[in-house]
């Protein structure tokens, strides 16, 4: 991942030396498994744990040599060694370290994306009470329909982005495991006791059954997880740059003092943080396909996934990381005309209290057939001629005869469409 999009904290899980450090840490755990197994004397093992260390410069230069980074590794560590050093990578083949190694990372990581999208909750939720009684118009095919609340579009995000974490939770898990299995993954020439301890060792799951590698489909999954939480970013992003439009403009990213928007245009505030997150989003659901293609491997294994592993998982995992951290600020933030929001509402002639006439039409025994019939052509003549629609509503002869002045008024009363905000929240333990 380019600097730009990848902070610090993800540099420093990702990087080789602490990749190489994960290695060792699997590397001695299962010295100390056989140690437990008392195949390896623990004097052995205490003077591997004591001297062995990740020299990455000279893994770089083994490498160049070898042309297999773990055979560069555990030749670095054996030069470090004595006698002892014939228990380094005891009974394993590569994957098991590869495999091993990157679930310890993975697992890093992961707790990162956890913390992020709990604060992004947290802004999602107080938003949502924030506006809870905010009228503001909703839109169906990006027309005016009827009036909502401003807070249902946070509680919505909330409700969404609570679905992608507990789907990430489980998904998490399945890339979390420790595989240690050997060479084709039958456990030949390592017992399975020792995948076990090194498993419990670092409080995480082993694979029930692998080959020389864990499936693929659960690194499947796990992309996809990531995937969905960036369209549900996407999905934010994209209602607030709508939002922001000038012909709309009841929201507005926060601009900074000395921020421009435009090398030609003074004028522009542009919503260029959630532009941001919309463009990441397209490379983030790039990675699920790749992530089905590693699936399928040639018979215990082949090295086709190893490459585009190796950039799609710390390339997703941070991507998202500065996305979450991208897009709570951006919520944080956001500038909000709630005045802007009401004169929206009345923008085009009071007509989009016509499904509540009609509803009221159907009560005084009107089918709906004639109610949407009669409402329609007076709608359509409110904004054809730029007229107030309860205006020509009162004047209708038909309509006075079925409803009283107060009932035709009652029907664009706004809180109308805010009386179940209240019961709504409580569905969603507020």
């Amino acid at each position: 991942m380019i600097d730009r999009y990848c902070l610090k904290e993800m540099k420093d899980i990702f990087n080789e030396e602490h990749k190489f450090n994960n290695f060792l840490l699997i590397e001695k755990a299962v010295v100390e498994a056989y140690v437990n197994l008392n195949v390896i004397p623990e004097s052995d093992f205490k003077k591997i744990e004591q001297n062995s260390h990740v020299d990455i410069k000279r893994i770089l230069e083994l490498e160049e040599i070898t042309k297999h980074d773990v055979i560069a590794f555990t030749r670095s560590i054996s030069e470090q060694l004595g006698d002892e050093k014939k228990w380094v990578h005891y009974s394993l083949t590569s994957s098991d370290v590869v495999d091993s190694a990157q679930s310890l990372t993975l697992h890093e990581a992961n707790e990162y994306l956890i913390q992020d999208m709990n604060v992004l909750l947290n802004t999602l939720k107080k938003k949502a009470l924030l506006y809870k009684n905010t009228p503001i118009m909703g839109r169906t095919h990006g027309i005016h329909a009827e009036v909502t609340s401003f807070g249902l579009k946070w509680a919505l995000w909330y409700d969404e982005l609570k679905r992608d974490l507990n789907r990430f939770i489980e998904e998490r898990k399945n890339v979390e495991v420790i595989k240690l299995s050997g060479a084709v993954g039958n456990y030949a020439n390592i017992p399975m006791e020792v995948e076990e301890f090194v498993a419990k060792k670092f409080n995480l799951p082993y694979s029930t059954i692998s080959t020389q590698v864990l499936s693929r489909d659960r690194h499947t999954s796990f992309v996809f997880s990531l995937a969905q939480i960036a369209s549900t970013l996407e999905k934010i992003a994209t209602e607030i740059r709508h939002l922001s439009r000038s012909e709309i403009k009841e929201v507005e990213e926060f601009f900074a003092s000395g921020q421009k928007g435009s090398s030609a245009m003074p004028h522009k505030r542009n919503p260029i943080g959630c532009e941001n997150i919309c463009g990441l989003a397209r490379v983030m659901k790039s990675y699920v396909q790749i992530a089905f293609e590693n699936n399928t491997l040639w018979h215990e294994r082949d090295i086709s996934h190893s490459s585009a592993e190796r950039i799609m998982l710390p390339d997703a995992i941070s991507l998202l990381h500065f996305m979450l951290k991208r897009m709570n600020k951006i919520c944080e933030q956001l500038v909000v005309y709630e005045d802007k929001m009401l004169s929206n509402i009345h923008l085009t002639y009071d007509v989009v209290f016509s499904g509540r006439v009609l509803q009221c039409l159907i009560d005084h025994n009107f089918s709906r057939e004639e109610a949407y019939d009669l409402i329609q052509p007076i709608a359509f003549e409110a904004m054809n001629t730029k007229t107030s629609f309860l205006s020509l509503l009162l004047s209708n002869a038909v309509i006075n005869n079925a409803l009283s002045e107060k009932e035709i008024k009652e029907c664009f009363d706004l809180s109308y469409y805010l009386k179940n905000v209240d019961k709504i929240y409580r569905r969603l333990g507020w």
